[in-house]
This record gives C-alpha cells, sequence and structure tokens, in this order.
C-alpha cells in the first residue's frame, strides 16, 4: 500500500518556538480526526528550523489537506506571526 508524508518546514526563532509548538499541539487531534488519510503528525525540533511531519494515506489525501480550511484557515493563520521566512513545503510517497 502506499503511503505520503507531508514535511513542512518553519524556520521560527527560538523564543517563539514554543508558541508554534501550542499551535501544533491544538491542531493536532483535529487533523487526525477530521482529515480525510491522515494517520501521523510529528514534531521535529532542530537548532535550525522545525518541522512538521504529516502521514497519509495517499499522496491525494495530502495534497487536499493543502488546500482545506483547517491547513489555511487555522495552522496558517496561528503560525503566521512566528514564521521567519516562507514554510518550505514537500510532499513524499512511498513505494
Amino acid at each position: 500500500m502506499q503511503k505520503a508524508y507531508l514535511q513542512i518546514t518553519l524556520k521560527v526563532n527560538v523564543p517563539e518556538r514554543e508558541a508554534a509548538a501550542n499551535v501544533y499541539m491544538a491542531y493536532k487531534e483535529p487533523f487526525l480526526s477530521g482529515i480525510t488519510g491522515a494517520v501521523s503528525k510529528e514534531l521535529l525540533v532542530r537548532d535550525e528550523d522545525v518541522q512538521v511531519l504529516h502521514g497519509f494515506r495517499s499522496e491525494a489525501d495530502a495534497k487536499a489537506y493543502l488546500e482545506s480550511d483547517l491547513f489555511n484557515k487555522d495552522v496558517v493563520a496561528g503560525l503566521n506571526d512566528l514564521l521567519q521566512a516562507d514554510p518550505e513545503v514537500r510532499i513524499y510517497s512511498t513505494l
């Protein structure tokens, strides 16, 4: 079965990372319970950035999430003032 991963890399200054983590936590459950094909969501922290790794049943589900109200009206709006640069968005598919 093919799966897909959506990786979003966020440039967030260290002092704002707790606020970014709060946005992640606030929308993790609505993502998992309300987005078609969503199977996982993980927050990854490095010195240089923060990444959110989303697991989906298919690439189409990952692409649909990027068009959803939850992503655009809630998550993006919640992170907008915390970002130092535009997010880097990548979708990976398994074979």
